[in-house]
């Protein structure tokens, strides 16, 4: 009989891969020695008083050797097959271990549909907290003989990762092959060095090596593993990378609880005890909701908004909610309530630096383009230059789209000529420019920048002499995040650019006065 978790215990979720379960050559036998020892660790730790989650793989690996097969195959169908002749056998295999301690178990198997669907999310979620509290032992694994490519996890890292934040986990074990993430190979290096605490998954993807692809059954490696630990600490779980042969190691890693994961933050007990790589959990995890949106939903298409709107959704009262005042365009064909990108266009930075006397450079902030002032055509100009010619516009024949009564820079040959060769000045120029440099970065934010104009605003802060100069050139469009859409794609088309109150009038119907609801950024 099970006896029921203590309050106040963890919530584990362990992982192992099908090298930990079976041999990874013919005859593909079991690891009965790694498998007891992973089956008494987890009774002890319900013992304890913790819930324990199983993530195993393995099924494909049983069902070869219970066919007596040396390959999976190629085709998809045959993967199934065995997949569904091994997964019978998998969980009995686990039964049998755990009936020795009295331990019940019970078998889940999803699928990326199961986690898309809010409801089939939701009905897993409660079945895994029912579960736990009956003090049983769920074991996981993708329900493969049903799967696709399209609609895979990819391998039981992500299943894991996602587990971990279906059940709100406090560590995700991941057991490998290797005691923990290595600078190098450490079969082929022998000065690879251990990495212990992983604060930023993405500075630590280019210092370490993840060139491990996995067994020849499994589909995982270090990579995957990466993957797994960024969705799972996403969502508030500290994750561990550690050997299967050390599965008693969990003992000492979480003997001192839950880390902080400020940084900074001094914990000598990170860098002591077993050897395994911790990936800090963050501080302020995103909520179930959100993080079910972000990670566990298919993106169907894109939602295209202007930087007043993302200032918007980004202030606490917006509750991360878009109007349909702040939509650009709709790119893609999606129905209500499916997962959609948010994207940003705004205009690009340019920033000019140099001062009086010099052709400042200017450098791109969102691009690799840039134009460092070297142009022959431009050469620079000295103090005692004459300041460039004003002339009021009458028409708008700008290529910037100057309007009339606008000061306009007038050079004798082109906008590319020098300062120097400019015409001087028919009357007295006011002391201080300010207004007109002023008005015509304003003019440069609503029109597209070409290299005319960049060079233009190179005599600009020439003639002015600034050390530092902003103006904005072309458009750019940067991804910011993931939402919920609350009406289709063709229904946000017609209702871009306008107020909330016009959305009955223009469908007929107002569900909400949002078009993108529960957004997350990246």
């Amino acid at each position: 009989m099970a006896t029921k978790p203590k309050p106040g215990g963890l919530t584990i979720v362990i992982k192992l891969g099908t090298s930990s379960i079976v041999s990874p050559e013919p005859p593909y036998l079991p690891h009965l020695q790694l498998l007891s020892s992973v089956v008494e660790t987890v009774v002890k730790l319900r013992e304890l008083g913790h819930r324990v989650v199983i993530c195993s793989s393995g099924a494909i690996g049983v069902g070869l050797r219970r066919m007596s097969l040396k390959e999976r195959g190629k085709g998809l169908s045959q993967k199934q097959a065995l997949a569904a002749i091994g997964q019978g056998r998998l969980i009995a295999l686990w039964d049998n271990l755990f009936s020795h301690f009295d331990q019940p178990i019970a078998q889940i198997l999803l699928t990326r549909m199961d986690i898309s669907d809010r409801t089939r999310y939701l009905n897993a979620k409660n079945t895994f907290s029912e579960l736990l509290q009956m003090g049983v032992i769920p074991i996981v694994n993708e329900n493969d003989t049903v799967s696709v490519s399209e609609i895979k996890f990819g391998d039981n890292d992500t299943l894991s990762a996602i587990s971990s934040a279906i059940v709100h986990a406090d560590f995700l074990f991941l057991l490998t092959d290797v005691r923990c993430l290595y600078t190098d190979n450490p079969r082929n290096n022998p000065d690879a060095k251990p990495v212990r605490v992983v604060r930023d998954i993405q500075k630590v993807r280019q210092q370490v090596s993840t060139t491990s692809l996995g067994s020849s059954l499994g589909t995982g490696g270090m990579s995957t593993k990466l993957i797994a630990a960024e969705l799972a600490t996403a969502a508030g779980t500290t994750t561990v990378i550690m050997h299967s042969a050390h599965v008693q190691d969990i003992f000492g890693i979480i003997d001192g609880g839950i880390p902080p994961s400020r940084e900074g933050t001094e914990t000598p007990r990170l860098d002591e005890g077993p050897l395994c790589t911790r990936f800090l959990r963050r501080e302020n995890p995103i909520n179930d909701r959100k993080w079910w949106i972000t990670h566990g939903l298919h993106t169907a298409g894109t939602v295209i908004i202007d930087e007043g709107a993302l200032r918007a959704i980004k202030r606490r009262e917006s509750g991360t909610r878009l109007l349909p005042a702040g939509v650009v365009r709709v790119e893609g064909i999606f129905a209500s309530h499916q997962a959609v990108k948010i994207v940003v266009r705004r205009r690009k930075k340019l920033h000019i630096t140099g001062g009086s006397g010099t052709i400042p450079s200017i450098r791109n902030e969102h691009s690799t383009d840039s134009y460092d002032g070297t142009d022959s055509s431009c050469p620079p100009s000295p103090n005692t230059s004459p300041a460039p010619k004003l002339q009021t516009s009458s028409t708008d024949s700008s290529p910037l789209g100057l309007q009339p009564a606008t000061p306009l820079l007038q050079p004798v040959m082109s906008l590319s000529s020098s300062i120097a060769s400019l015409d001087p000045l028919s009357r007295s120029v006011p002391p201080s420019p300010a207004p007109f440099v002023t008005s015509m970065s304003e003019r440069l934010a609503a029109a597209s920048l070409d290299s005319q104009g960049v060079k233009l605003v190179h005599e600009l802060a020439v003639a002015r002499g600034e050390k530092n100069e902003v103006v904005e050139g072309d458009w750019e469009e940067l991804e910011i995040g993931k939402g919920l859409a609350q009406y289709n794609s063709s229904e946000i088309d017609r209702i871009k650019g306008m107020k909330s109150s016009h959305i009955e009038q223009v469908l007929g119907y107002c569900d909400s006065e949002h078009v993108v609801d529960s957004i997350s950024f990246i």
